[in-house]
């Protein structure tokens, strides 16, 4: 079978799946596992990726003011690969190739089309792993996948069950702030903590840097959807400007963290449930050793 992947997490579950070598194509930002980056990328974003959170942000605003798509689609490399499948998302216009990105142009292969991801859950993202599974021939490696990662969620479940809720506020954009939500409520919840903005399946949304302040959280957590920790350090600075930051009980104590939100937090893949085992290490540091620290996380500043 021949696949072409425009979502970094259906490559990533592609290649979990042990079809990495059916992969014929990708997206500008698959790069996980590293190898994929040897693919030919068939899409581009059509504005600016460079620069600050701020930047970006009004870049993205004012393309989508104008109605204008955030994505383009090299078609002719797309119909010259021939795929079987193609797989993009529907859940968030911003973040990746959508279905109509694929579509625009009117020339898009006459191939099955899956959709990786069309939920905000962790149960919609175990179902989407299983429709995938099928879709390019793997049923029982998708519910041997799927059964490992709820069993993965379930001791994590038992393992935090008595531990005292630590009170958190996961940052998913830095300017504006974006409270963290679709599927990263739950992961908190698993890892002990209490998730104090943001709701569980609904999209994450920008609040204003007041509704910080007054949440007040013992724990806060910076993760920009599609930056790395390097790339969020440089971001710190204009955070840690911000009127009562110092006042904050997280800055207080010194638990202001910085993760790997490209990897961990943004993106619906089998790699997304390992979050849950960085957040508890952030969370119950007394009880969780720091395997991920440095790698996925640090302590800012």
């Amino acid at each position: 079978m021949r696949i072409v992947s425009l979502l970094a997490s259906g490559t990533e579950l592609v290649c979990a799946l042990g079809a990495g070598d059916e992969l014929v194509g990708r997206s500008h930002e698959c790069d996980h596992p590293p190898w994929v980056r040897r693919l030919p990328a068939l899409s581009r974003p059509t504005f600016d990726i460079e620069g600050s959170s701020e930047a970006i942000d009004a870049r993205v605003r004012a393309k989508l003011r104008a109605g204008e798509p955030l994505y383009e689609v090299d078609q002719a490399a797309l119909r010259a690969l021939a795929p079987d499948v193609v797989i993009s998302q529907t859940h968030c216009e911003v973040c990746a190739v959508s279905p109509e990105d694929v579509r625009r142009g009117q020339a898009a292969p006459a191939a099955g089309h899956a959709v990786a991801l069309h939920t905000g859950t962790l149960e919609g993202i175990l179902t989407g792993f299983l429709d995938i599974a099928r879709l390019i021939g793997r049923p029982a490696e998708g519910q041997r996948l799927v059964a490992e990662l709820r069993t993965r969620v379930e001791r994590w479940r038992e393992a935090t069950a008595a531990l005292p809720r630590r009170r958190v506020v996961c940052l998913e954009w830095v300017a504006p702030p974006f409270a963290l939500g679709n599927w990263g409520p739950e992961l908190v919840t698993l890892a002990g903590g209490e998730n104090l903005l943001g709701a569980p399946g609904e999209h994450s949304a920008a609040v204003g840097w007041e509704a910080v302040q007054a949440a007040d959280p013992e724990v806060l957590v910076v993760a920009p959807c599609g930056f790395s920790i390097e790339r969020t350090l440089p971001e710190m600075p204009a955070l840690a400007a911000r009127p009562g930051w110092s006042e904050l009980r997280a800055v207080r104590e010194g638990r202001v963290h910085v993760a790997d939100g490209n990897l961990y937090f943004n993106r619906s893949s089998p790699t997304l449930f390992e979050t849950i085992d960085v957040l508890a290490e952030i969370l119950h540091p007394d009880r969780f050793p720091p395997r991920h620290r440095g790698t996925v996380w640090r302590q800012y500043p």
